[in-house]
């Protein structure tokens, strides 16, 4: 049996919790952000792995550093044997790296070197990667640097966005979460050092970059959108030059005539934007202060003309 230490804060961190929770070893003790300001209401809501370990009758720890003495004494106190974190979202000081006997280990969604930091599906997808995987690594004071223990691969499916291909992983993850445990407990395997080769990082997301801009090609315009899906969410400008939420398009439909980027034409049951190469067809969209809707639902509100674009800011 190993005593272990979880940390970790959104729900694609509930598949490996819940496996270490049923099996043989011991969760001694869990790590999570702490309760934070959501929704309209900015009420402040628990992090989906702290109401699922409360759930277990776990010990729940959420402080707001893991720098400081007192939390550092917390952790100490566990008598972990190894710490699993996944998506924790707080980095590790070098002074706890070695308070569990085994260190700590991080599931990590990407095969690494490749897409090291805090969004690798989100990244991998804008890129039009067709695989991902999943890393699981001992954490040094690098960026996502530190020797792997196990990696397997997955494809990335057509409509796959961050959401579905994020959950896959999580689900996918578990196994190799268990052998890596059991590897490591028996002492007689050591890491692979990672690569020099294929290194590209994968930084957090920001508002701006889910901004669709339709002066690009179809596939790119689809990548973007999937990549971005659900957050930081995918957006243009209406044809009042304010905020259109967009969710993902078919890139691959046909409409039988010419678009210029960003111009719009309406069918009985479609909505089409041209791109620098076809036309893409929306699924929903969300118009600022309101909520989702049908593509077409918003067109037959939304006086569409024949030169009517997406796109374009108004002053």
């Amino acid at each position: 049996m190993v005593r272990l230490i979880f940390a970790g804060s959104p729900s694609v961190a509930l598949p490996v919790l819940n496996a270490l929770v049923n099996s043989s070893h011991e969760v001694v003790g869990v790590l999570t952000r702490p309760d934070a300001p959501a929704g309209r209401g900015r009420t402040l809501r628990s992090s989906a792995v702290k109401e699922k370990a409360e759930e277990y009758g776990l010990e729940v720890f959420t402080p707001n550093s893991l720098k400081d003495e007192t939390a550092q004494n917390v952790i100490a106190s566990w008598e972990a044997d190894l710490a699993i974190v996944v998506a924790y979202g707080m980095l590790i000081p070098p002074k706890l790296l070695q308070t569990p006997r085994f260190g700590w280990v991080n599931v990590h969604f990407s095969r690494l070197p490749a897409w090291r930091g805090a969004a690798p599906v989100q990244r991998a997808i804008m890129a039009g990667d067709q695989e991902t995987g999943i890393t699981l690594f001992q954490i040094e004071e690098g960026l996502d640097t530190g020797p792997i223990w196990g990696m397997s691969s997955q494809r990335i499916g057509k409509g796959d966005t961050a959401e579905t291909l994020l959950e896959s992983l999580a689900l996918s993850s578990v196994p190799l979460t268990m052998e890596v445990i059991e590897k490591i407990a028996a002492g007689n395997v050591t890491p692979v050092e990672q690569t020099d080769s294929g290194i590209t990082y994968a930084p957090q997301l920001s508002v701006q970059e889910g901004f669709v801009d339709f002066q690009t090609d179809a596939s790119s315009l689809d990548c973007l959108i999937r990549g971005v899906t659900p957050n930081p969410g995918a957006w243009t400008w209406d044809l009042k030059g304010q905020r259109l939420k967009l969710g993902p398009i078919d890139p691959g439909g046909t409409f039988d005539a010419s678009l210029q980027p960003g111009q719009l034409a309406v069918t009985k049951n479609a909505v089409w934007v041209g791109s620098t190469t076809r036309p893409v067809q929306l699924s929903w969209v969300a118009p600022a202060g309101k909520g989702r809707m049908e593509a077409s639902a918003w067109a037959r509100g939304a006086r569409i003309q024949a030169d009517s674009r997406l796109g374009i800011p108004h002053e």
